[in-house]
């Protein structure tokens, strides 16, 4: 009896249901309660309590219960990631195991000849298999075990059976699989970066999620494959793998179905930009991860308020000039240059960019990738296509003199240019330009606005709840709300217990004005534009959007304060 026969049998679906999500199933290759649970029709507890009564199983939530060390071992992890079950309980002879299929009649047999002991199942959502997986067993938990089989005791840690010998153990099946296991679950858990870190005695992983490292939970083991592990890498990317002595860099165009913003599979794309620099104890790898089938986002889905949005729009619909969004690197500032841009471009108005590298993919705008090697730098590729008449620009980022004063002739001569600097504040940008050496009357009759950003964690929606702040945590001039309370998450399984899931931009914008025009040409310093800005109400800062947004149960203070110095 199959699942669909199973809730259509407990009144839980119809036939008609059934036979859509049949159809379904068969275009996307999903198991048959996903495409049901996506389509609305049920929840998962839904699913797992009607095949709990078919075949008189307990329920578990797995996320919730404790296992003793001793039982996880009785299983191998290999098995344990194949059959997709796992052991949660030993007594009287008898293992209990957890599955989310309980289908799969034959694994009883090939558990019970494993272990010799009597097995008894019980049921758990697969999501939730999964990270209990994970979290007890290890990332590619079951392909160490099988490489550590393979290689005996000869392997040692760091390789060193020479360049042939490294090439052919990174070109294993089981190698390519582990580095695919550990790039996978990375873009599971929504990091923008893997750090593969190693040391004298472990080979650390990393993942930065909503902009903070975590380990990640891999099995020590690892260590001894860390050479074959940064070769697989290194051959992906099209890296020298015989040069350890100097910094290399590269990039991986890596597919994988995953669920999109419908919950339906699909297959995405991600461009994954490696370093890889010699280190004391091997060479450590950094990974920055792009999705390039991410959906373009309104400035108002990235958390610009709507008094930041009222002035921003105001300059983006400007016919030339230079608009700059500064932060520093992992701060949204391309995501929301892609926004603005979406916004103004239409039949009527031809958008050109020049990036590194092209992030999300923008109809209506021709975007140029910044290649070094044949010497197609930024101001390169801005001198050529201002020769195409575009109305808009938009440059990467300035990072030179070159670079600065090439957008500024194109905006002096009818452009609307985009671009992004490293500032911590949106008046440093004036004073990070003439550092440049940019002439201040340039400066001074270019730049129309800076808007700065950062991004915090939000708050998990799922685990929300208010608290009542001590004062002395408060930062001056900070408010809780009239009830003298301000909300955290608590911790939860959708957010890893952190009380954080997903990011939200904090934004201070500064507009171009007769005393900041003053300012620039007498080289005034960051701290007395900030205070003439303020004074003429030409600054909106960026402690104030904070402010509210913790107030509103958005982020918390201590994140706030986290990024910003008030």
């Amino acid at each position: 009896m199959g699942i669909g026969t199973v809730l259509l049998d407990h009144g839980v679906i119809t036939q008609a249901q059934l036979d859509d999500a049949i159809a379904q199933q068969r275009s996307t290759g999903e198991r048959l309660d996903r495409v049901l649970v996506r389509m609305g029709v049920v929840d998962a507890d839904q699913v797992l309590a009607a095949i709990g009564d078919q075949f008189h199983l307990e329920v578990v939530d797995l996320d919730t219960t404790q296992v003793d060390p001793a039982v996880l071992q009785t299983l191998p992890a290999s098995l344990v990631q194949k059959q997709r079950c796992v052991p949660i309980r030993s007594e009287n002879g008898t293992l209990t195991v957890a599955t989310s299929d309980p289908f799969e009649l034959g694994v009883l047999d090939e558990l019970r000849l494993l272990t010799g002991s009597s097995i008894e199942l019980v049921l758990a959502d697969d999501d939730g298999l999964q990270r209990f997986i994970r979290a007890n067993y290890g990332v590619g938990s079951d392909t160490l075990d099988a490489l550590s089989a393979e290689a005996g005791a000869q392997v040692e840690g760091k390789g060193g059976g020479g360049d042939d010998d490294e090439i052919e153990q990174a070109q294993e099946a089981s190698v390519i699989k582990l580095v695919n296991d550990l790039l996978i679950e990375a873009i599971r858990e929504r990091a923008t970066d893997v750090h593969i870190e190693p040391y004298e005695h472990r080979l650390i992983v990393r993942y930065r999620i909503d902009g903070v490292l975590q380990r990640a939970n891999v099995p020590e083991t690892i260590n001894r494959f860390s050479a074959a592990i940064i070769s697989r890498l290194k051959i992906m990317a099209n890296m020298n793998i015989a040069e350890k002595r100097k910094p290399q860099d590269g990039r991986i165009t890596l597919k994988q179905r995953l669920p999109d913003a419908s919950g339906r599979m699909a297959i995405q794309e991600f461009d994954l930009r490696v370093s890889v620099i010699p280190m004391l104890f091997g060479e450590g790898v950094v990974l920055r991860i792009l999705n390039k089938s991410a959906v373009l986002m309104e400035l108002s889905d990235l958390g610009m308020p709507e008094w930041i949005q009222k002035g921003w729009y105001g300059l983006i619909e400007r016919p030339y000039g230079i608009l700059l969004v500064t932060g520093p690197t992992g701060s949204g500032k391309s995501t929301t240059l892609y926004a603005s841009l979406n916004r103004i471009v239409s039949d009527e108005v031809k958008a050109i960019t020049v990036e590194d590298p092209v992030e999300y993919h923008v109809g209506g705008v021709n975007q140029i990738q910044v290649n070094q090697q044949v010497g197609l730098t930024f101001a390169a590729g801005l001198r050529s296509i201002l020769r195409h008449d575009p109305d808009v620009v938009m440059i990467g980022e300035i990072r030179d003199k070159e670079t600065a004063e090439t957008a500024i002739q194109a905006s002096l001569t009818g452009h609307l240019v985009f671009s992004t600097l490293h500032t911590n504040d949106a008046p440093g940008a004036m004073t990070r330009l003439l550092d440049m050496g940019v002439e201040p009357f340039l400066v001074s009759s270019s730049v129309e606005g800076v808007l700065a950003q950062r991004l915090v964690r939000r708050v998990c929606k799922h685990c929300a709840s208010p608290y009542t702040p001590d004062a002395i945590d408060l930062p001056p001039g900070f408010e809780p709300n009239d009830d003298g309370t301000l909300t955290r998450g608590a911790g939860c399984r959708e957010c890893n217990q952190t009380g954080y899931r997903g990011r939200i931009g904090l934004y201070e914008l500064l507009k171009s004005s007769d005393q900041l025009r003053d300012d620039i040409m007498h080289g005034r310093s960051a701290g007395e534009i900030t205070k003439h800005a303020l004074k003429d109400g030409t600054l909106q800062r960026m402690s104030l959007d904070g402010f509210a947004k913790a107030r509103a149960g958005k982020t918390t203070i201590s994140e706030v304060m986290r990024v910003l110095t008030v």
